[in-house]
């Protein structure tokens, strides 16, 4: 795609970024395959070709950022199937985090848009807050169908039926290896995560340690900035990138930087790019270096293979790793190894419409992505549902009766440790 920045335009290491992305790209439209809301909306302007337009006219000419061209980026899931799809590279995921924040700084959103975004990003990243909010949103849910915003509806709806009890394995630690020490290993706590499912990180640690892990949970860790980052509020998700660079780097010598939320992974591995031109540059990419998912990190080290357990798993690739990371085989092979029958469903590729914030902000077009992927879900018959990121499992659970599991309360399970909750009614 030929670009017309100025260079003085080109100065600027955001838009210098965004030319190359630009130029990589040659109108060849394989992404609008696979773009979910393109799928759902067949506006060209909802595929990624139609945005990638908009944003290269909107920083070309320097403008602020227009309702049209903010309606369309909105409604982009970060999904980032189309750069799995595209054959020339496209960067899409550079260019749409810039552009987002493009419109952050140039356009006023109407009132409530600007509220609800605010809050939550004042509310999701701190899980006391979060705890809180679904308190009372649960007490709220009775009147659900009052609300006048589908937005608000779609907030009161998430709050789960019940909400676990704080676990203090979350808490600044350090966990012990079971038997002879092997690595030393941060783990990624997350924060929704902490207030909607203890189970995971609690099944990560003893999984872990029995396999000879050191776990540090690092003093000073928070958010890791995904969620601020994604509604282009870059000063805000790199004050909070830079306090959990400062938190894993405080702890000295690590083997890696586990993760199992992929939406946080994702972020994380691209800490080298966010802070590219600070003085944090080298820890912010010594951190990204050192960050793996769950499922990587088991491969590497290996995991004992487990008999049969006549359990049909149905595994859900959440899209911030198969496409975010590119980790598409590790946690189907750790499944298989482990014992569980694996099957996936058609369209593995397209996105179950959680996307961080996605389901809360774009709520009919995040609907109709839930109700496609349950369906083909619920196609193989599985027993169980597993995924590796918290905001699927939450998704997907809301639309069926099939449980679901992460996939490390699985693998946990297989190699002694207890039978997910989630699961006490499977015989």
């Amino acid at each position: 795609m030929q670009t017309n920045f100025t260079a003085e335009q080109l100065a600027d290491p955001g838009i210098a970024r965004a030319n190359e992305i630009l130029r990589a790209c040659v109108h060849c439209g394989f992404c609008t395959a696979t773009c979910p809301s393109y799928q759902v909306l067949g506006d060209e302007l909802d595929s990624p070709r139609g945005r990638i337009y908009l944003i290269k006219e909107m920083l070309e000419t320097g403008r602020p950022a227009d309702e049209k061209t903010v309606k369309h980026i909105d409604r982009c899931l970060s999904c980032l199937a189309c750069m799995t799809t595209c054959p020339s590279g496209v960067h899409y995921m550079h260019l749409i985090d810039h552009a987002r924040a493009h419109v952050e700084r140039t356009y006023r959103r109407p009132f409530m848009d600007r509220m609800l975004r605010w809050t939550l990003a004042k509310v999701v990243p701190y899980p006391g807050r979060f705890r809180l909010a679904m308190q009372g949103a649960k007490l709220a849910r009775p009147f659900a169908g009052l609300l006048p915003d589908a937005r608000l509806r779609a907030m009161v709806s998430m709050a789960p039926k019940e909400i676990p009890p704080v676990s203090r394995n979350d808490d600044a630690q350090t966990f012990p290896a079971i038997g002879t020490r092997k690595y030393r290993v941060a783990l990624q706590t997350g924060c929704a995560q902490r207030a909607l499912n203890t189970d995971i990180n609690d099944a990560t640690i003893r999984l872990l340690r029995r396999l000879g892990c050191e776990v540090v949970i690092p003093k000073n860790l928070g958010c890791c900035g995904a969620l601020s980052h994604h509604m282009g509020r870059e000063d805000e998700s790199h004050a909070q990138a830079a306090r959990n660079i400062r938190a894993y780097l405080g702890e000295g010598d690590l083997d890696a930087v586990i993760i199992n939320t992929s939406g946080c992974g994702t972020t994380v591995k691209d800490y080298g790019h966010m802070f590219r031109t600070d003085p944090m540059a080298a820890e912010a990419a010594k951190v990204a270096g050192l960050a793996m998912d769950i499922s990587e990190f088991l491969v590497r080290i290996g995991l004992p293979a487990g008999a049969p357990k006549g359990l049909r798993v149905a595994y859900h690739a959440a899209c911030s790793l198969q496409h975010g990371q590119q980790v598409k085989t590790a946690p189907k092979d750790l499944l298989r190894a482990a014992g569980f029958e694996v099957v996936e469903p058609a369209d593995s590729h397209l996105c179950c419409g959680s996307a961080g914030t996605y389901n809360l902000l774009q709520p009919e077009i995040s609907t109709e992505l839930k109700r496609r992927k349950v369906e083909t879900l619920e196609a193989r018959k599985p027993q169980v549902i597993a995924a590796g990121n918290i905001g699927c499992m939450i998704q997907i659970g809301s639309g069926t009766g099939v449980p679901v599991v992460h996939t490390v309360e699985l693998l946990d399970w297989a190699t002694g440790g207890p039978k997910p909750r989630a699961l006490a009614n499977l015989p």
